[in-house]
C-alpha cells in the first residue's frame, strides 16, 4: 500500500510538471508569434486583396521557420550559440529594415500600380520569416539545458505563430481598405521597427 501511495505521488507530480511545462511553451510560444503577428498584420494592410491560399502560404512558413529554428537551436546547442549570437540580432535588422524602407520608399511614390515588394513571392515571404523567428533559435538552445519536449515544443510554437498570423492578415485586411495608398507606407514603418525592436532589445541585453 505504501509503494503504491509513492508511485501514485510520483505520477501525480510527472503529470503537474508536464501540465506546467505546456503552459509555459504556450506562453513562450506567443511571445515569439509576436514579430510573426506583426509582420502578418502589415502583409494583409499591403494586399488587401490577398488570397485565403496565399494567406495560408504566408502563415505556414512563418510558422514553420517559428517552430523548425526552435528544434534547429535545440539540437545544435550550444556548440553554435556564440557565434550565432553575435551576428543574429544584425540579420533580423537588415533584413526587416532593408523590406520596410523599400516599402515605405515605394508608398511615398504614391505609384498604386506597381508594389514596391510582392508579399506572395516565395524570397520575400522567406526574408521575413527568417528575420522573425531568430529568436526562436535561441530560445530552442535554452529549451536543450532545461531538457524540454522539443517535437511538442516545436509544434505548440508552429500552430501558436500559424494561428496568430493567419488572424493578423486578415486584421490587416480590413485595416489595408482604410489605409488607401498609404498602405506601403503603414507597412513599412511596421517591418522597420520589429527590426529595431528586436536590435535593440539584444544591445540593451548585452550592455
Amino acid at each position: 500500500m505504501k509503494q503504491g501511495g509513492k508511485n501514485s505521488k510520483y505520477y501525480y507530480f510527472c503529470a503537474h510538471q508536464s501540465v506546467m511545462d505546456l503552459i509555459t511553451i504556450t506562453a513562450i510560444a506567443l511571445g515569439l508569434s509576436l514579430d510573426s503577428f506583426a509582420v502578418s498584420l502589415s502583409c494583409g494592410v499591403i494586399e488587401s486583396k490577398i488570397r485565403f491560399r496565399n494567406a495560408m502560404r504566408i502563415a505556414f512558413i512563418l510558422a514553420l521557420f517559428q517552430g523548425g529554428l526552435t528544434v534547429l537551436g535545440f539540437f545544435l546547442g550550444s556548440a553554435v550559440s556564440d557565434y550565432i549570437s553575435r551576428y543574429d540580432h544584425w540579420l533580423a535588422f537588415i533584413l526587416l529594415m532593408v523590406l520596410g524602407i523599400r516599402m515605405i520608399i515605394g508608398g511615398m511614390k504614391g505609384n498604386s500600380d506597381q508594389r514596391p515588394i510582392d508579399i506572395n513571392r516565395l524570397p520575400v515571404v522567406l526574408t521575413m520569416a527568417v528575420g522573425t523567428s531568430i529568436d526562436a533559435f535561441a530560445v530552442g538552445i535554452s529549451f536543450a539545458f532545461l531538457k524540454v519536449q522539443i517535437w511538442t515544443a516545436g509544434l505548440i510554437i508552429g500552430a501558436i505563430t500559424f494561428l496568430a498570423s493567419m488572424t493578423a492578415i486578415r486584421i490587416g485586411k480590413s485595416a489595408g481598405t482604410r489605409l488607401g495608398s498609404r498602405v506601403e507606407i503603414v507597412g513599412g514603418v511596421i517591418l522597420a521597427v520589429i527590426g529595431v525592436r528586436i536590435l535593440a532589445e539584444h544591445l540593451l541585453s548585452a550592455g
